[in-house]
């Protein structure tokens, strides 16, 4: 049998902090005012007090991450993206008596993976259980998931953030890992308005993100507040606007007398407000037990791993730590040793999907200085792309074109603005070569100084208040000069040489 596939591990972060401000106004009174009305002011005033204390937030995020494997979790269904509904369902995705899970190997070395790669305690001993609750897609009665026992527990993952006005300040936070487990994902409801019918898919592959988060608000000191949980948010932008809007509604309600139910939201990304689905008051049941079909998970070390068992037969988890991948502030740090390059810029390469490896192949091919290479990377490649909506392996400009652009530009042949109108050609795709195009637009640097000077005389001579303000004094107007020679030479002058010589005749 073939069927879907799609395997998800679990992963719970810890609580955060968030510290809010409030501007609640504290106003006095004027007049006489009666006893009863003095101690109903004594109490209200109290009341504003205790709301300029500064709030704090709680966050806690449960993360459903998709696996990418061939086949499911626990059966050998086929994992194809928007697939026909129902067409990867195996015997035992359908739930059907008889039919007993097989633990995907890929799917538990991933779960491993996740767990280092988030600097867990991977538990060499995990065991699995049945969370029974009632629902279309889920068949069975239950889901297969890892309660009492997780695959990795106890990590922590740190994170830079930019800040500042220019967003060059660096600083590090770091956020707490409760577990990672594996879970066996539930099937798909489709809901048919018009016929007012609810279809259930069970391919289970159908989404690669999803986040729970769970909000509350408290002021500083005093016991956690009442929390809600804003379910199945599928983006970390739609995340951040329903976190920031959870909290802030929180600390209305609360300012407002009001009380925060322990309830599930959902985030509407339209209104780009959370929304009440059902209260929690009345904790659900999920009577978890031992899953009776799967036997513990027994990982491995190479201290633990017998001389004569194969790899065939165990996870490793060594195995896998050598094998894990730099993570991105590993590959940061080796950009920024490497190169030289600012961390900012380091950033920006990494989060361009082929970023990085459109600047090495530059930097290989180029004799530019890696430094002067990722400015035009990240501000004049990177902003054509954005412009046109193009991904990087969509470029019109290959690393060897660009390459080849930044030598004429490295050794004089051509001026950094004539380099610009350059790029600006190669981009329309005609297929020529940076040298061809300087070729014919003419763009080479202006060789005959003699000439050149007699370009900055007739400016000069076109801008008589402007010399006299320089000879006055205003040196910050010789720019305006130096502007006005660089569109007469079509940009294919030496803006230092023509300082130079524009000094020379100020003198």
């Amino acid at each position: 049998m073939a069927a879907p596939v799609m395997r998800r591990c679990r992963v719970w972060l810890g609580s955060g902090h968030r510290s809010v401000g409030n501007v609640a106004e504290l106003r006095g009174s004027e007049g006489p005012v009666a006893a009863s009305a003095l101690c109903r002011s004594a109490k209200e005033v109290t009341e504003k007090q205790k709301r300029n204390v500064p709030w704090a937030a709680v966050v806690g995020l449960e993360i459903h991450a998709q696996i990418c494997s061939n086949s499911k979790l626990f059966s050998s269904s086929q994992v194809q993206f928007a697939a026909a509904p129902n067409s990867l369902v195996s015997f035992f995705d359908a739930s059907l008596p008889g039919t007993l899970p097989v633990l995907n190997r890929r799917c538990v070395e991933a779960a491993v993976m996740t767990g280092l790669a988030l600097n867990c305690t991977i538990n060499k001993k995990s065991l699995f259980d049945r969370k029974h609750y009632f629902y279309a897609d889920l068949p069975a009665g239950y889901q297969i998931t890892q309660q009492r026992l997780p695959i990795a527990v106890n990590g922590n993952l740190s994170y830079i953030l930019r800040m500042g006005k220019n967003q060059n300040e660096i600083v590090t936070r770091s956020v707490r890992i409760k577990q990672v487990q594996l879970e066996q994902d539930s099937g798909k409801s489709l809901h048919d308005d018009l016929r007012s019918q609810t279809l259930v898919d069970l391919n289970r592959a159908e989404g690669q993100l999803r986040v729970d988060a769970n909000v509350s608000v408290h002021h500083p000191g005093e016991h956690l507040g009442v929390r809600t949980e804003v379910k199945n948010i599928n983006s970390a932008r739609f995340l951040a606007k329903a976190i920031d809007y959870e909290i802030q509604r929180q600390i209305e309600e609360l300012e407002n007398g009001g009380t925060i139910l322990n309830e599930t939201r959902a985030f509407d990304f339209k209104l780009g407000r959370t929304i009440a689905m059902r209260d929690k008051e009345g904790k659900q049941d999920y009577r978890f037990m031992p899953e009776p079909n799967l036997p513990p998970l027994i990982l491995r070390d190479s201290k633990s791993s017998p001389a004569h068992t194969s790899d065939r037969q165990v996870v490793n988890i060594d195995w896998l730590r050598e094998r894990l991948p730099d993570l991105p502030s590993a590959k940061r740090a080796k950009l920024v040793e490497c190169y030289g390059i600012q961390p900012q810029h380091s950033f920006t390469l990494l989060n361009e999907d082929g970023l990085v490896e459109f600047f090495e192949a530059v930097v290989n091919a180029t004799r530019m200085a890696p430094k002067k290479v990722v400015g035009w990377i990240v501000k004049d490649i990177l902003g054509y792309l954005k412009q046109y909506n193009l991904e990087v392996k969509e470029s019109p400009v290959s690393p060897l074109l660009l390459a080849e652009l930044l030598n004429l530009l490295e050794s004089g042949t051509i001026s950094s603005s004539a380099a610009k109108q350059v790029l600006e050609v190669m981009w329309k795709g005609e297929g020529k070569t940076p040298s061809l195009i300087v070729k014919e637009e003419k763009l080479e640097l202006f060789r005959d100084q003699n000439e050149l000077e007699c370009i900055c005389q007739t400016v000069m001579g076109a801008h008589q208040k402007e010399v006299a303000e320089i000879k006055k004094g205003n040196k910050k107007i010789l720019n305006k000069l130096i502007g006005q020679v660089q569109r007469t030479t079509r940009g294919c002058s030496d803006p230092v040489l023509v300082k130079q010589i524009l000094e020379k005749l100020l003198s």
